[in-house]
């Protein structure tokens, strides 16, 4: 926290597109919430077979045994703990042809928030993290429909930012999706 009472650590805000603190920026959680076995499947089944239909937290809540508000209750509590992130669909972005990389920025502390909102302003920013200590503090990801609007999204941050920004472009994909089995 600083003096004013802000916190000074860029996604502890609500609302909004913000870095979020690696684990070695901010304190952990405290202790996990204990999960039962029905908890452990409908985690599961929100990781790897999310139903694309009207009413996908009713189609969930019949294969785990509950009703569609608890099932909405129970993400809801877990989004707010931490324990889940993001719900989202996650798609092979070389394989629909655009392009993506990993941008670092050393980011004084006392900009921080003006360059995070500068950055997020950008449609193709994701996984915006702080990142300390190192001479870099601040990375995320761009991804564009193709190289030139790739370049021309990194011009747009610099302009905006007036900060000189490291462009790592993968080489080699290592992973598209990452799947936690939670039940037995």
């Amino acid at each position: 926290m600083s003096a004013d009472g802000k916190s000074r650590v860029p996604g502890a805000e609500s609302g909004g597109r913000r870095p979020t603190p690696s684990w070695d920026a901010v304190a952990g959680p405290s202790e996990p919430e204990p999960l039962s076995e029905q908890d452990r499947r409908l985690l599961d089944l929100l990781q790897r077979d999310f139903p694309l239909s009207p009413r996908p937290y009713a189609e969930l809540g019949e294969r785990v045994g509950l009703a569609e508000e608890e099932v909405c209750r129970r993400v809801e509590r877990w989004q707010k703990s931490g324990l889940v992130r993001r719900l989202g669909a996650v798609f092979d972005s070389r394989r629909l042809g655009y392009r993506s990389t990993l941008v670092a920025a050393s980011v004084p502390p006392e900009r921080l928030d003006e360059v995070v909102e500068a950055i997020n302003a950008e449609p193709g920013v994701t996984h915006n993290y702080l990142r300390e200590p190192g001479p870099y503090n601040l990375w995320f990801t761009l991804t564009a429909p193709g190289e030139e609007e790739l370049q021309a999204a990194l011009e747009r941050i610099k302009a905006r930012t007036g900060m000189s920004l490291l462009s790592l472009p993968a080489t080699r994909l290592f992973k598209i999706n990452v799947r936690f089995e939670v039940s037995g």
